[in-house]
């Protein structure tokens, strides 16, 4: 391999993920299991969840700001960041209809249906559920 992230564009993952793997001192069980399903691979995010989790760097990690804008190159560069549109928005309210979503959980589930992903890596939302016959929602942490 040359050391560029293994494509899995099909899957997305949400802000919570991201935050186990970038903050320690957490849950290191939880960390461990981002550590594995993250590094390396290549993920599709929206500017939401890069939003949210640098929100979390500041906060948790009290990471500079020169820290924070690498973090946020880090994303574009290595993983396909999608920006939330109108159009996701409005797909976001009709789920919030159909499925009881909170908002932010709408946009998260939204972006990643707009990105083509089949798998949306969430810790927050109902493991095995199915949003349009296409898209399955993961708790990475869960253990049955």
């Amino acid at each position: 391999m040359n050391g560029d992230p293994i494509m899995n564009e099909s899957a997305f993952v949400d802000s919570n993920v991201w935050i186990y793997l970038l903050v320690a001192g957490q849950d290191e069980r939880k960390r461990l299991t981002a550590r594995n399903l993250i590094e390396g691979k290549r993920f599709t995010v929206s500017t939401q969840v890069t939003g949210e989790v640098c929100v979390n760097l500041l906060r948790k990690k009290a990471m500079s700001e020169p820290e924070v804008r690498s973090s946020i190159e880090s994303f574009y560069r290595n993983h396909s960041v999608m920006t939330i549109t109108q159009e996701t928005l409005l797909s976001a309210s009709d789920l919030r209809a159909s499925h009881s979503l909170s908002f932010w959980d709408s946009l998260i589930v939204a972006s990643a249906l707009q990105s083509g992903a089949q798998i949306l890596y969430s810790e927050d939302m109902q493991h095995g559920l199915v949003v349009d016959g296409r898209l399955r929602i993961v708790n990475p942490f869960r253990q049955d």
